[in-house]
């Protein structure tokens, strides 16, 4: 048997650049992480992982030994009430060279250039509501003559809720050219998850090393200190932070997509367990605490773990790993689909915030418009693009910047894009978004916006929408054809169904409507009768003598024959009835009225009556 020829395929080519990619599958790399990526990770969402610089430096079998070897001190650090459920018991125990509690005491009223606000609630002066869609071109980065590092160069743009209240959500934008030198940064508040846009970042916190590129995102939990240096060659980074506060970042339920699709939990990495190779210097450890900067100085660093055991570890994903889900046959699928994390509020019904994903995926959906329909969303909507075009609402959101609206503000597309997928065609799937990277704030929450925000960060747009650009969307609808005709025969029709309607709900009326039905009733005929709904003949043999409800009386479902016993001979040849279709033709005058039929039950049986001399002559059925 001669095997059948295969048609021939086309190549696949390693893409190295992740901004150019389709998926992260295009790089056909072996490793879990990028290639210029150089630490080490563990893998697994949820995980209680384990790390140890030395192996052996865990204790075996318990957490709390009366000597940890190496001389090391036993911390811990809860991210969750002692007696919480299993599912939502969060701790890590750490083994480190000097306890956290080894400092120099606390200092406030920290000189700083950041833009620090908090408090987003309505009796504070400095936070606003914005009225009007706005927007963002990118932000600023730091002039050359500056030295910003993370903990300078954090400005917050806008929030809901409180930190001392434990309920809310902050967003933030973070530009600087500096690395922090001998400083640490300890959020108090609540869970940092922060999105590189512009220059790579080596992050050190307690737990080990993450290297962050744009396109890729990191969780720092609540209580667990980390400083962020510029990467090799970077002179300069620009990303977003969404802070939670109550909260966790936690994977979205998949519903009936199964066990897998989305962010998948094995692509978050978790760092591996570092100390620096100096232990003994001095270090400044700054603190957020309720919005505000407070800061302790100590004399070793506060990367000393040698191991550590636990699941309040921070953690990174790369967002071109994302396994998009979308509708393949007709309609557009709701953003939720593009949902990498969420976070909780107190309505069970109802997310704080999802942080979504917006980039390259197959749109395939037929005898639909694809792009986003006009929308007012309950939830206020933060846009950022990482880079490539965006999906922005103008030419002016651009990678860096920014774009907002807030709960059930009217947004929609104008673009000739729009236009054109408005008309009827046949859709052929095609690529979308490739070569860019959008993500969303998606909050249900009403959002406050600060000083910075609004106007001194000197890159905000408050004009909303130029009212211009919807005269490529004119009314169609008053322009179709007849259409005042239609409206009129619609109001007509509907004024006439009232009408009818009203008559039901006023007895005098009631009553003269269905007067003619029972005058009708009463003038019946007897001849007339009915089986299955259908009117059927009876045919008296008298001459002239009409027939009396007497002679008529149903039974068995069938109708029977009646006979006058007046002048007659009928026999069977001239009556017969079967089965439920009966015939009664007369002998004397066709001409009798047939009044006297009385109806029983839709359909009416007639009883035989016959002569004495007849009776012989008669085949009842």
């Amino acid at each position: 048997m001669v095997a059948a020829t295969l048609p021939p395929v086309k190549e696949r080519k390693p893409i190295k650049d992740l901004q150019k990619v389709f998926h992260y599958t295009d790089t056909q790399s072996r490793k879990p992480t990028r290639d210029n990526d150089p630490y080490e990770y563990q893998a697994g969402w949820g995980n209680r992982f384990q790390s140890e610089v030395i192996p052996g430096t865990l204790p075996a079998g318990q957490n709390n030994p009366q000597e940890v070897r190496f001389g090391l001190y036993t911390e811990g650090i809860t991210y969750s009430a002692f007696a919480a459920p299993r599912h939502a018991n969060f701790s890590t125990y750490m083994y480190r060279v000097r306890p956290a509690a080894a400092h120099n005491g606390y200092k406030t009223n920290i000189e700083t250039k950041a833009h620090i606000e908090n408090c987003f609630l309505s009796i504070n002066p400095k936070v606003e509501t914005l009225s009007e869609q706005a927007e963002w071109a990118p932000f600023p980065l730091p002039a050359e003559t500056e030295t910003i590092d993370f903990v300078d160069g954090l400005h917050t743009l806008g929030g809901s809720g409180d930190p001392n209240l434990r309920e809310g959500i902050a967003l933030y934008v973070f530009m600087i050219n500096a690395s922090m030198d001998h400083r640490a940064f300890c959020n108090l508040d609540g869970d940092f998850l922060l999105v590189a846009q512009h220059g790579n970042l080596d992050i050190q916190t307690e737990f080990g090393k993450i290297f962050l590129q744009p396109g890729e995102i990191c969780v720092i939990q609540r209580g667990v200190r980390f400083s962020i240096r510029l990467g090799p060659g970077h002179k300069e980074a620009r990303g977003y932070i969404t802070e939670i506060w109550g909260s966790i970042w936690e994977l979205p339920d998949l519903g009936p997509l199964g066990g897998h699709g989305l962010a998948n939990p094995r692509d978050f990495l978790y760092p591996v367990a570092c100390i620096d190779d100096n232990l003994h210097e001095s270090w400044t450890i700054v603190n957020k605490s309720n919005g505000k900067y407070n800061s302790l100085s100590q004399d070793h660093t506060p990367y000393d773990l040698v191991a550590w055991h636990g699941n309040v570890v921070p953690y990174k994903y790369d967002l071109t790993k994302f396994s998009s889900q979308n509708s393949t046959s007709i309609d557009h699928t709701d953003p939720s689909v593009n949902c990498v994390l969420t976070a909780k509020s107190r309505d069970p019904n109802t997310s704080l915030v999802d942080f979504l994903w917006f980039g390259p995926r197959w749109d395939v959906a037929s005898n639909t418009f694809r792009l986003p329909y006009f929308h007012r969303n309950s939830a206020t909507e933060f846009l950022a693009s990482l880079y490539g075009n965006g999906l922005g609402r103008s030419d002016d959101f651009l990678p860096g910047g920014g774009s907002v609206e807030v709960s059930h503000t009217p947004h929609g597309g104008f673009s000739e894009g729009y236009q054109f997928e408005m008309r009827v065609q046949e859709n052929e799937p095609r690529r979308i978004l490739e070569n860019q990277m959008t993500i969303m704030v998606e909050s249900s929450r009403s959002f406050l916006f600060t000083e910075y925000a609004r106007g001194g960060c000197g890159t905000f747009h408050n004009q909303g929408t130029d009212p211009k650009i919807w005269d490529v969307l004119p009314d169609k609808f008053s322009a179709y054809p007849g259409i005042q005709d239609i409206l009129a025969q619609v109001k007509a029709d509907k004024v006439a169904r009232k009408e009818r309607q009203e008559i039901y709900y006023n007895d005098d009326r009631l009553a003269e409507l269905i007067k003619p039905a029972q005058s009708q009733t009463a003038n019946s005929d007897i001849g007339v009768g009915t089986k299955d709904g259908v009117v059927e003949p009876v045919v008296s043999t008298a001459d002239t003598t009409a027939a009396t409800t007497n002679d008529v009386e149903a039974k068995d479902s069938v109708i029977e024959p009646v006979v006058s016993t007046t002048d007659t001979t009928a026999t069977a040849k001239d009556v017969e009835a079967k089965d439920h279709v009966e015939s009664v033709v007369s002998t004397a005058d066709t001409s009798a009225p047939t009044t006297g039929v009385e109806p029983k039950e839709s359909v009416v049986h007639v009883e035989t009556v016959v002569s004495t001399a007849a009776t012989n002559g008669v085949e009842s059925h």
